[in-house]
Formats: C-alpha cells, structure tokens, sequence
C-alpha cells in the first residue's frame, strides 16, 4: 500500500525548508551552495540593526516549514512544532514565516518536544488565514501518556499531546489514521508505520506509556506512532524527513527506499537520535549503513548529538554534511 500511495505522488520543482526550532543557533558559520544562514535570512526580511532581541532562539525541539513549488504554485507544510509557545512565535516572527499560507500541519509522533508548540501553531495559522480550517495529520498511536524511566525505576511522565477534540477546537482538520497517504495535491508523502529492520536500532529502552488501567506503566521502546515526510524533487530526487529517528534512521531511509523504489533518495533531515547514553554505542553502526544511501546532502537536527555529527563528519564533505540551526535555510 505505501509504494501505492509513493506513486501517486508528484514531483515538484524546488523544495524550500525553513527551520524554524532547532536545539542550536549558528549565525556565524560559513555554508554550503543551497543552504543560507539566519543571519542573511534576517537581512532579507528587513533586519537593519543587530541585536539579541531580533535573532532567533534555540529550545530542545524541532519544527520545520517545508514550501514546494510547481510553477508559480506553492504548498506549505508545517512539520512539528517544537516544545512551546514562546520560541515557537518569536522564531516565527523574526524570520517572517507565512503561517497564514500553511496548507497543512504534520505531527511526526507524540513527543511534547515537537508537539508542545502545537497549540501556538494552530492559533498563528487559523488566525493569518482568515479563520479557516487547517488540515492536522496524525495517527493514533500519539495520544497515549508516555515517560522515562530513570534508572532507580522512578517514571516521569512526559506532557501529553493535545488530544484531536482539543485540537479541532483550535482550529484543526484532524486526519487521525495509522496509514500512508499523499497529502495537499500529492505532493507530500507521510509514511505508515516504520518497519524495524536492523538488528541495532532498537528504540528507546527507558521510554514507558501508561497502561490501560491507567495506573501502571508498561515497556513502550519501539515509539510506534512515529512517522516521516517524503518530498520528490524533480531532478534529484526523494528528500526524507524524519523528525527523532525513534525507530532509527537507517531504517526510515530502509523504508524510503523501498516505498519509492526507482527514485533515488537525494536527502535526509532531521533528528536521527543518536545523542544519550541508551542510543550512542549505535552510533558506528548507523554511520557504516548511511553509506550505502549514496546521499547527496545530511542534515542532522535536533536529538542527533554532537558526537554523531562528529562521526559523521569523519565520512562526508561539507558539502554533503551540513547540520541544521535555527533561521537556516535549505533549498533542493
């Protein structure tokens, strides 16, 4: 069913990506053909005098605001929404994001570090676009409550994800279905349930989900509910995104690959997780698989960790390397 569905879908011209939450800033940093910094981003949208209170901000989080285009036509997908309200507005602000021309709303799986910012996003983008609905897409594995359990067997529990009532009070279209589908116009792909197929990416061992009797916890490793966007690109090729990489992203790009058979896949963004003590030993494993992807450009986000960018560094050029922060700029 989801080759059926990858199918469907069309090839776009250009692919523009805005990050608009990431766990780092870096203004300073020299890049790469197709990428421009926050500082240029800042410029181009009027910024005349430097100060702390016109840049951006970094949180734990990851949201990204993926425009295709074919023709003179546009659709822009808003992908998480980081952890809250405040760095979620203010990076909006300075960086001129179109909430209003949002044609749709994707939450990659039920974490408060991408959905906690949902509640602002929904308001910013009902608000700008002349109160209409906006389509919300998400599965129903997110809305369960979820933890860590610490190593003396304490849980804490993690804030939950609006529920999809909440949700369409605010303004949302709720798409609440387990399944692939081709999103606004075909031209965005968001995937089914992720196939475990490595023998190292196995999850998030600590991670709990509260049990139906609604008092104890049970194991919840695998975070099941996550998904990924998928974007063609006409002359290069699939871009992936993959918002934590919970069900590792070897095997997101495994599935990619599969689903969209003789298309290449052209780029990977996002978190990949590989940052804690219960995922880093993977780490020379998940390198050593990337190469066999042939990418043409990496963008670790968020939950990657710097000792993954580090390892990966020792393999790829700058060119193909490029870590993302907030304000950049990708364009494919």
């Amino acid at each position: 069913m989801s080759a059926t569905v990858a199918n469907k879908l069309k090839a776009v011209d250009s692919l523009e990506v805005s990050v608009l939450v990431d766990n780092v800033v870096d203004p300073l940093s020299t890049l790469p053909k197709g990428v421009t910094g926050e500082v240029a981003v800042l410029r181009a949208k009027g910024l005349k005098v430097s100060s702390g209170h016109v840049r951006c901000c970094a949180n734990h989080g990851l949201s990204l605001v993926i425009t295709a285009r074919i023709g003179s036509d546009i659709q822009i997908l808003l992908f998480d929404a980081g952890p809250e309200a405040y760095t979620f507005a203010r990076n909006g602000d300075r960086l001129g994001t179109p909430f209003g021309e949002v044609g749709g709303i994707f939450l990659s799986h039920g974490h408060w570090d991408h959905a906690g910012g949902m509640p602002e996003a929904l308001r910013l983008v009902v608000s700008r676009n002349g109160g209409k609905p906006v389509p919300f897409h998400v599965n129903p594995g997110m809305f369960v409550t979820r933890g860590m359990k610490q190593p003396n067997g304490v849980v804490v529990p993690a804030e939950p994800v609006m529920d999809p009532v909440a949700l369409e009070r605010r303004g949302a279209t709720v798409v609440n279905s387990p399944d692939a589908r081709a999103i606004m116009e075909d031209l965005f792909y968001v995937s089914g349930e992720i196939p475990r197929v490595t023998p190292y990416e196995r999850g998030l061992p600590p991670h709990v989900k509260l049990a139906q009797d609604g008092a104890s916890w049970e194991p919840d490793p695998l975070i099941l509910d996550e998904r990924y966007v998928a974007v063609h690109v006409k002359g290069k090729g699939v871009i992936v995104f993959t918002a934590c990489s919970h069900s590792g992203v070897i095997n997101v790009l495994t599935d990619a690959r599969k689903v969209f058979g003789d298309v290449p896949l052209y780029a990977v963004m996002g978190g990949f997780h590989l940052s804690g003590a219960e995922v880093e030993a993977v780490i020379p494993d998940t390198i050593r698989d990337f190469g066999q992807f042939n990418m043409k450009r990496i963008v670790p986000c968020h939950c990657t960790g710097w000792r993954a960018v580090h390892a990966l560094a020792q393999f790829y050029s700058e060119d193909v390397l490029v870590p993302a922060a907030v304000g950049r700029v990708f364009t494919f």
